[in-house]
């Protein structure tokens, strides 16, 4: 039941951003505004509040699974789209974040609390996407839109970006024990319960005002994506996260974790770089709706 109100409670928010594209109170303009203060102000500060409450101690093996389980479907699909589908570099790696980069942020939290009884089993996760796979895409996304050239612009970039800076902030005050003041603290918690709903509200936005899933002629990457995320992602979490000796709840969270839908902020990375944005979008409303009987059927075998 927990894990059922917590899809729900996503896509009853989706839903609402619809709504109001739909009832023509949020058109393409607004749409992207809510992105943009989702990435610059509101996530940036869920990522400090998140990370810096949660506790480090005994994630190696969680860490291992779900980095492994993450690379190589990164990499699959990356393979498939370079290689096969001759695609353009923007494209194979939203793509491939498409097929790897879970909703840990929030729904992996929620999930880990309301099932799992432990939110430190998305720690690893959410840690990996936030400090090595994220900043290296958004690298690469940056060298995609500068071009040859553009080392230094890069590196100003990626040392700037609100979301990456805000993980390592986080990370910091988690290793060190360190506590924020009530003046910064308070603030931040107010902007972090944004964050959520901003990244919805855009999601379900762009959901009304562009074309319906199967219409923009992405059915072969969303369809890979789909298995790569809701299949094989977890089934190489579950076997290496038991070759190495995890088991009970603990192994249930990791390949939970790993099961996860496509994070929604896929597709703010590929509605700011203006790439792969029909595949982002479609690839998580289909991984989000599936995900959910996936998830069941996992917590029933491993529970």
């Amino acid at each position: 039941m927990d894990l059922l109100t917590g899809f729900t409670t996503i896509l009853v928010v989706i839903a609402c951003g619809s709504g109001l594209a739909h009832a023509g109170i949020l058109d393409a303009r607004s749409q992207r505004t809510l992105g943009e203060v989702a990435f610059f102000v509101a996530s940036p500060a869920l990522m400090v509040v998140t990370i810096s409450g949660m506790h480090l101690e005994g994630a190696a093996r969680n860490l291992v699974a779900s980095a492994t389980s993450l690379g190589l479907c990164f990499a699959a699909y990356a393979a498939i789209a370079r290689l096969r589908w001759h695609q353009r570099l923007g494209e194979v790696l939203i793509g491939s974040l498409a097929a790897s980069y879970v909703n840990a942020g929030n729904l992996g939290i929620a999930i880990a609390a309301y099932v799992v009884g432990d939110i430190a089993v998305v720690v690893p996760t959410l840690l990996v996407q936030m400090l090595v796979v994220q900043p290296l895409a958004l690298v690469a996304l940056d060298h995609t839109g500068q071009g040859a050239g553009g080392g230094t612009r890069i590196a100003r970039r990626l040392l700037t970006n609100p979301l990456t800076l805000a993980a390592v902030v986080g990370l910091v005050l988690a290793t060190t024990g360190w506590r924020l003041p009530t003046l910064v603290d308070q603030p931040l918690q107010l902007l972090a319960g944004a964050a959520i709903p901003l990244m919805l509200l855009s999601y379900g936005a762009a959901l009304r005002l562009s074309p319906m899933p199967g219409r923009a002629g992405r059915n072969r990457e969303v369809a890979t994506i789909t298995v790569l995320k809701l299949v094989v992602m977890p089934v190489v979490a579950w076997l290496v996260a038991t070759a190495l000796g995890l088991h009970g709840t603990v192994l249930l969270g990791v390949v939970l974790t790993a099961a996860l839908p496509t994070a929604q902020n896929i597709f703010l990375h590929a509605t700011r770089y203006r790439v792969g944005e029909d595949v982002a979008r479609e690839s998580i409303l289909v991984t989000t709706l599936l995900s959910l009987p996936v998830a069941l059927l996992l917590a029933l075998l491993l529970a």
